[in-house]
């Protein structure tokens, strides 16, 4: 079997058949890696030594016949923002070039006691900061499909590693699409849980009220394992929820039911489909794409239903008042000082010594420790938590925030019985060209205005690959979007879909 052909799935029935062990594969990819990432860039680090060892482990507890999960022994790409103990945890930053974590994520942790294996660390634009991966303090991440193209971002290197058979899946990291967008990009799946239901505990916070991990594979099927991997409610995050006991009335035409609700005949789900996000801009291959979608779902006898989201086109401008301004909050503990830099360059961590007063040598740090999107959003953040702009900008945002909720609620639970899910485009575009965007940064936000609204809302979210592309396109990604907490669901029709117009 090539890597190429691996899933979770197969790569669980091929370890339990004895057709590999779990050493064997993991060397075979790091060996690939070490090839072929010289080329796309995805990989700030590999753990080379310490994954080797986490496969051999797996291996002789299949040997000692053991029960083993379905993750064990399972060749992982790890975003570069959550901490894998002892390992270096950068965010692409300049500011954490040498930081090593004195701690596991949560995340990780759970993954950890089931067996899986970390293969390395991905790149990412600087704390997450970013849609194309360009803004990495370290390199350029290329998109496999098309080297010249970004693999959006943040999450562009668990995207790119995992479209490159360079990992069988990944974790990233989603704030406003930073899953749904680059995996749209490369042609893979990426999934927005809940925000909730996976614990952000280790995961180093750009905005902490959208921050949420998520998985990033080849099938929706190796999503939903990953997932139920690492969900469930954790003591060491207060946001978190047990999502398998999380309790929600549902009104379904017309009449409350349980939360438990299960699928039955396609033909009883209704799926809507906002007009505000078929708007003018939409790239033309994209719109043709995303029609097909959704002529597919009609032929499998869904509902398919026109909604309005009416406060959608503020989604955007919303978020890039709100998050930048716990960027500016986050980010204030990070002042060059407190972490050791390497002897080989110019000590970012280490105290200037012509500065006379403490805020010049913040100052000097800060300025050179992070990038300029970074500090971009910082100064961005701080003006409107600043007296007299708060009203003006925080407090009306977070008001606009609210109505974009209410519009969702709406529309999943009207009187008469609303939509079980919703449809859109992933992303305006196709994967743009490198450089393309970088020194527009207002173009660059553009990318994000279709994952916006649902990340606002706290929704879950997945990206899928369109079908029925010609060979020759670039990869284009349709989202569902369902209800907070109804992630199974969101899961349960993207699998329908995938197994039908694979």
């Amino acid at each position: 079997m090539h890597l190429h052909d691996l899933t979770i799935k197969k790569f669980h029935h091929g370890l339990m058949n004895k057709e590999f062990s779990a050493f064997e594969i993991t060397e075979a990819f790091l060996k690939f890696i070490e090839k072929k990432d010289k080329e796309i860039g995805a990989y700030l680090q590999l753990m080379s030594a310490s994954a080797l060892r986490q496969a051999k482990d797996v291996d002789v507890r299949i040997a000692a016949g053991e029960s083993i999960s379905k993750v064990a022994g399972l060749p992982l790409a790890v975003k570069d923002n959550i901490l894998i103990k002892d390992e270096l945890t950068t965010a692409a930053s300049k500011i954490l070039e040498t930081y090593r974590a004195s701690y596991d994520a949560t995340v990780i942790e759970k993954l950890r006691a089931l067996g899986a294996v970390f293969l390395g660390k991905t790149n990412l634009d600087e704390f997450a900061m970013g849609a194309s991966t360009e803004n990495s303090a370290f390199k350029i991440t290329r998109n496999p499909h098309d080297f010249k193209r970004v693999p959006g971002g943040s999450s562009g290197g668990s995207a790119a590693a995992v479209a490159s058979t360079q990992a069988i899946a990944s974790l990233g990291s989603d704030t406003n699409g930073s899953v749904r967008q680059p995996a749209a990009f490369c042609g893979v799946v990426g999934f927005k849980p809940t925000y909730g239901a996976v614990s952000r505990y280790g995961l180093i916070a750009m905005a902490s009220s959208f921050d949420q991990i998520g998985p990033i594979t080849k099938t929706v099927e190796d999503a939903e394992i990953l997932f139920d991997a690492i969900k469930g409610k954790d003591p060491k995050d207060s946001t978190s929820v047990e999502i398998n006991k999380f309790q929600i009335s549902r009104q379904r035409r017309g009449s409350p039911e349980a939360a438990n609700f299960k699928f039955q005949d396609a033909h009883e789900l209704r799926i809507g489909i906002p007009k505000e996000y078929f708007i003018e801009g939409l790239d033309v291959e994209v719109k043709d794409a995303v029609n097909k979608v959704i002529k597919d779902f009609e032929s499998l006898r869904f509902k398919i239903t026109s909604i309005s989201l009416p406060h959608t086109k503020y989604a955007l401008a919303s978020y890039y008042i709100i998050t930048p301004a716990e960027i500016s909050a986050n980010l204030a503990r990070y002042d060059g000082i407190r972490y050791p830099k390497t002897q080989s360059r110019r000590k970012v961590g280490t105290p200037i010594k012509t500065s006379k007063k403490l805020v010049d040598l913040y100052c000097k740090n800060r300025s050179e420790g992070f990038g300029e999107e970074v500090k971009r959003r910082i100064i961005l953040g701080t003006f409107v938590l600043s007296s007299g702009y708060y009203d003006a900008y925080y407090l009306k945002a977070q008001k606009v925030r609210s109505l974009i909720k209410t519009d969702f609620d709406k529309a999943f639970n009207p009187p008469a019985g609303g939509v079980d899910l919703i449809l859109t485009p992933v992303a305006p575009t196709p994967a743009f060209e490198i450089g393309e965007k970088i020194k527009d940064p207002l173009a660059m936000y553009l990318a994000d205005i279709f994952t916006s609204a649902a990340s606002l809302a706290g929704l879950p979210a997945i990206s899928i690959p369109a079908r029925h592309l010609p060979k020759d396109k670039l990869p284009i990604g349709f989202q569902i979007i369902g209800r907070p907490f109804r992630d199974s669901e969101v899961l349960k029709v993207g699998k329908l879909y995938e197994a039908i117009y694979r």
